[in-house]
């Protein structure tokens, strides 16, 4: 039982995950930075942080129960434009990277020398005949 959980460990995948999990967390809190830093300001100076009024209550007598729709609206909003933020500059610019590092790995193929080609031939037409090696 141990050696099993100790092979499921050492996967490529559960330590690529854990990885991941990791750098998500530090880049959330870059997400959230840019967030609160440049997103909110610009959405309170519109005005649309701080609504009320658009809603109702489940039970009028109790105010534990109004639903906020406004609230809703406004994370639907700011969801939209984090993920617009973080398409535009961390999604692009990392896509066109990866392109033109895939292109300059990527070398062009070689034009074969023609003695090679010969060489080719000439095996294909022994092929052909049936000669073998000695």
């Amino acid at each position: 039982m141990l050696k099993g959980f100790k092979e499921f460990i050492m996967r490529g995948n559960v330590v690529d995950l854990a990885v991941a999990v990791v750098i998500g967390g530090a880049f959330a809190a870059i997400v959230n930075t840019v967030v609160s830093a440049i997103i909110t300001p610009v959405l309170n100076a519109t005005g649309g942080a701080e609504t009320s009024g658009l809603g109702f209550f489940i039970l009028s007598d109790r105010p534990d129960t109004y639903v906020d729709l406004s609230e809703i609206i406004n994370a639907v909003i700011v969801f939209l434009i984090t993920a617009a933020v973080v398409y535009l500059i961390f999604v692009v610019p990392m896509n066109k990277y990866q392109e033109r590092r895939k292109r300059g790995q990527e070398p062009e193929p070689e034009a074969p020398d023609e003695n090679i080609i010969l060489l080719q031939e000439i095996r294909d037409l022994l092929k052909t005949q049936g000669t073998t090696r000695p």
